[in-house]
């Protein structure tokens, strides 16, 4: 009995060996192997997304002018002057992107925005707008004149040379920002001129 046990243990050791030799020759050369991806892909989705909210505004310039006019009259001078405040926008319009726009390689991005601008031509709060000091009689082409001036003005004192400047600065934080979330570790903001 002990032998029959002794047998039957050897053909069994023997059977799982068999086995063992016959699994390990049949996935040899087979391997499982990981590996990293150091390649960022900005998909299609992403750029349509980033182009599709159109306007980026980067500086929010609030400004008041105070307009006045003179007409002289025989017997009396008429005099009009207001105040006016707006708030002009400075940013880029996506929609204004050249193709191509933005580059990558690897962990690296380049991205060329378009012109900072203005974004709204409509800047002045007409309901804001308040008459200083009104003698005479004056046409609704009279206070139209003035608005004209009003904008005039303001596009001058706030579309300077430093708050373009001031709004690209913002705008390429903002971008290099996003981007960095992106998962690129090197990011160029590039803006036309």
């Amino acid at each position: 009995m002990n032998k029959l046990k002794i047998g039957i243990g050897a053909v069994i050791a023997v059977l799982l060996l068999l086995v063992f030799l016959w699994i390990r020759s049949a996935t040899k050369g087979d391997h499982l192997d990981f590996g990293t991806d150091n390649e960022i892909d900005v998909t299609p989705t992403q750029i349509t997304s980033i182009k599709a909210i159109g306007e980026w505004e980067f500086l929010s310039i609030s400004a008041e002018e105070l307009v006045d006019t003179l007409r002289k009259g025989i017997f009396s001078n008429d005099e009009l002057a207001r105040i006016y405040y707006g708030t002009l926008r400075l940013g880029v319009n996506m929609h204004q992107a050249r193709p191509g726009w933005i580059k990558t390689t690897g962990d690296s991005v380049t991205v060329t925005l378009p012109k900072i601008g203005l974004l709204d031509k409509d800047f002045i709060d007409e309901a804001r707008t308040k008459s200083f000091y009104e003698s005479g009689k004056w046409s609704t082409s009279d206070r139209e004149a003035m608005y004209r001036k009003a904008h005039r003005q303001m596009m001058r004192h706030c579309l300077t040379k430093e708050n373009l400047q001031a709004a690209e600065a913002n705008g390429r934080e903002q971008f290099e920002r996003m981007m960095q979330a992106m998962g690129f570790a090197h990011v160029n903001i590039i803006f036309e001129h």
